[in-house]
């Protein structure tokens, strides 16, 4: 297979790896230690982003001799690896909220039964 094609298949993977990752490790720093909403979603984009970063570092090694130009290895899957990330964190973190009990019931909207409304 070719090397460029093998670099994105990989992404790929990496991209659903890591979401499933990052649904574990966000929904942890939200019960162990209590962090709620933007912190641990901030968390998980970074560990999203140390993931790539990682992975750039070993394709690098295996491909750079097998590749036109360093930069293919940076740019190829970059795109469908944050777009896996997202959809497969967002599926998980929902799996493992359902799992657990911890989706919240919606709070019921009642309007107040003393207001007339007039036209």
């Amino acid at each position: 297979m070719n090397p460029i094609k093998t670099i994105y298949c990989l992404r790929v993977a990496l991209g659903i790896i890591a979401g499933a990752i990052c649904a574990v490790a966000s929904r942890l720093i939200e019960t162990a230690i209590g962090m709620e909403g933007t912190s641990a979603i901030l968390y998980s984009v970074t560990l999203a982003l140390l993931i790539y970063l990682l992975s750039f570092r070993l394709l690098k090694a295996k491909y750079q001799n097998k590749v036109e130009t360093p930069s293919k290895i940076t740019m190829t899957g970059i795109g469908i690896y944050f777009i896996a990330w997202l959809t497969f964190y967002i599926l998980f973190y929902t799996i493992i909220l359902a799992a657990t009990n911890a989706i919240p019931d919606p709070t019921p909207v009642i309007p107040p039964t003393d207001v007339i409304l007039t036209m």
